[in-house]
């Protein structure tokens, strides 16, 4: 008998509709070590703030993302006390590292633009 605990399928296909796009999942590598900013994901995707916001509400509605409060900026991480954590985990396993885009960032010196 199969003991594992099932995640309900139409949470699933909600979780997988979020995922289904290319900037959500960048972000989501992109912060699967470190902690980015909107300011950030504007310069790495170079889209409007109000864009890259509507991608962030997205992922922090289905709480695959969190947020942290530093003064006036918000960064986001990866919520690893998300019930969908370990479903996103072999998704994110598959995808190619992005930390050029970080690298890329700090060269330019936007890496920490808003702290």
């Amino acid at each position: 008998m199969d003991t594992q605990l099932k995640i309900d399928i139409g949470k699933s296909a909600k979780i997988l509709k979020v995922l289904g796009d290319k900037t959500r999942l960048t972000m989501l590598k992109l912060i699967e070590e470190q902690t980015c900013c909107v300011c950030e994901f504007v310069e790495i995707f170079q889209m409007s703030q109000p864009s890259i916001s509507q991608h962030v509400r997205k992922l922090r509605d289905v709480d695959l993302i969190k947020e942290e409060r530093k003064g006036q900026w918000v960064f986001y991480s990866l919520n690893h006390n998300s019930e969908w954590y370990e479903f996103l985990l072999p998704i994110l396993e598959q995808l190619p590292n992005q930390q050029d885009k970080i690298e890329e960032l700090e060269k330019k010196g936007t890496r920490i633009t808003c702290c």
